[in-house]
């Protein structure tokens, strides 16, 4: 039986990023996941995330997201890795959207959150759009905000280096290893899995879309899982839609139930996506595989109308999975049944830009120090109120 001071079950985006923490300040740390991340089984893939700092879904995230891009720095320093770009994000809606992102209101809680933090950003009418980014075709009464700081992460670089640095700084990585359950005791949490038990003080489950299963009862009904499409499409006139002349953006479209987001083109194709919350699955059952009638629909009614010079040719398309909790937003806490057992995941879509933050604060609270920002908006208590 291995002892440390702390397992970490699940290396994605929050896991990862608490490995790095954690070995970072010489604890004995182990983090395992089934497969080798990063990987295209879970959450963190698909090349690139959004990142903004006015945050629509609640100005409570934006110390997260801020301290993250410090974060990213000092890691593309280090390791010498290219995380962050930011080119800037547009956010596209209007009074008679059938769509919405998340949350009701999120154009406004954006605006709302930029103000409360300080956050530079530009409010812009359709005719201050078209002009300065003619390659959305929007509507007379839609209006934008616009924030420069705003960009994307490349999820699988933050993954990759972050795991890196644990190693150099003397983490245990455990892949390939299935996790079969664990069991809080009075002074320690054991792991059982395929390979071996383990045994630490603290355990911190970050298991994403495995996480209902792994920890059952309430959490089993809490949480919900989707499958999502994420779709490249070759362009024409790609400089148009190269990062130095085209944001990312989120819109919420005026005649659809959905809304879209998408980036800049970047290696070989724009990205766009919508999301769906009417259909659940599980990482066992969902569909990995993408359909050329899921992406003709996607051009047809999702790119086409909205995008000037966006072919219907199809780079590439993958699916991914959100874990969703009712109301959108995370759970960062410790277990009712056992302090020493911290549940983090549940990014409900919205998670990548603040992971390298919840990475620092887990590693504080599997540590017993005084988080430097606070999680009380993501207690697991706000679900049985």
């Amino acid at each position: 039986m291995s002892r440390h001071d702390v397992i970490i079950i699940g290396l994605g985006a929050m896991g990862s990023a608490a490995l790095y923490q954690l070995a970072k300040r010489g604890v004995r740390v182990l983090g395992i996941d089934r497969f080798s991340p990063p990987h295209e089984q879970g959450s963190s893939h698909g090349d690139t995330r959004i990142t903004r700092l006015a945050i629509g879904e609640g100005a409570h995230y934006t110390p997260l997201v801020k301290r993250s891009h410090e974060i990213w720095r000092d890691i593309e320093r280090e390791a010498g890795a290219d995380l962050l770009t930011q080119c800037g994000e547009l956010i596209i809606s209007s009074g008679n959207r059938k769509s919405s992102i998340h949350v009701e209101g999120f154009f406004q809680n954006t605006v709302a959150a930029a103000r409360a933090h300080s956050i530079a950003h530009e409010l812009l009418d359709a005719s201050q759009i078209r002009t300065r980014y003619p390659q959305f075709n929007i509507r007379d009464d839609e209006i934008g905000y616009f924030e420069a700081e705003a960009g994307f992460v490349r999820p699988e670089a933050c993954i990759d280096a972050q795991l890196s640095l644990a190693t150099k700084h003397g983490a245990e990585i455990r892949t390939g290893e299935t996790v079969f359950g664990f069991e809080p005791g009075a002074d320690s949490v054991t792991v059982k899995t395929d390979r071996d038990v383990h045994r630490a003080d603290r355990l911190i489950v970050a298991a994403g879309a495995w996480l209902p299963k792994l920890l059952g009862g309430d959490f089993a009904k809490l949480l919900k899982v989707y499958r999502q499409v994420l779709s490249w499409f070759a362009v024409d006139g790609a400089a148009a839609y190269e990062p130095e002349r085209f944001p990312v953006f989120i819109w919420e479209l005026p005649d659809s139930p959905q809304a879209i987001y998408g980036f800049p083109a970047i290696d070989g194709g724009l990205k766009v996506a919508t999301e769906q919350y009417t259909t659940t699955t599980s990482p066992e059952l969902v569909d990995r595989s993408v359909s050329m009638r899921e992406i003709d629909h996607m051009h047809c009614n999702y790119v086409a109308p909205f995008l000037e010079g966006v072919t219907s040719r199809c780079i590439k398309a993958k699916a991914c999975l959100y874990t969703v909790t009712p109301d959108a937003g995370f759970i960062l806490d410790t277990l009712p049944s056992s302090e020493r057992v911290i549940v983090a995941s549940c990014c409900s879509g919205h998670g990548f830009k603040h992971s390298a933050a919840i990475g620092e604060v887990l590693a504080d609270k599997a540590e017993n120090r005084a988080a430097s920002l606070d999680l009380s908006p993501f207690r697991l208590a706000r679900f049985s109120a």
